[in-house]
């Protein structure tokens, strides 16, 4: 049987299922512990950050173009 794909519907199971604890999952993201947390709790995430989640589960963007983003938003920030 296939794996369910993995969706933002249920952000908690989705770090959970890949075994990361909040501060890797949500750092990649540019998203902190504490903020992760909220989400996870159920605050609604901005559509910004609902984009970004979802391009990488579609596999648009892997953790490299995430640092590399991350590194010229803080350069040039």
């Amino acid at each position: 049987m296939a794996k369910p794909r993995p969706s933002l519907s249920n952000v908690r199971e989705l770090r959970l299922s890949l075994d990361l604890n909040q501060s890797a999952f949500w750092s990649r993201f540019g998203v902190t512990q504490s903020g992760g947390s909220r989400y996870e709790s159920g605050r609604e995430m901005p559509m910004p950050l609902k984009l970004l989640l979802q391009s990488w589960l579609d596999k648009v963007i892997d953790d490299a173009t995430l640092a590399k983003l991350k590194w010229k938003v803080a350069k040039n920030g």
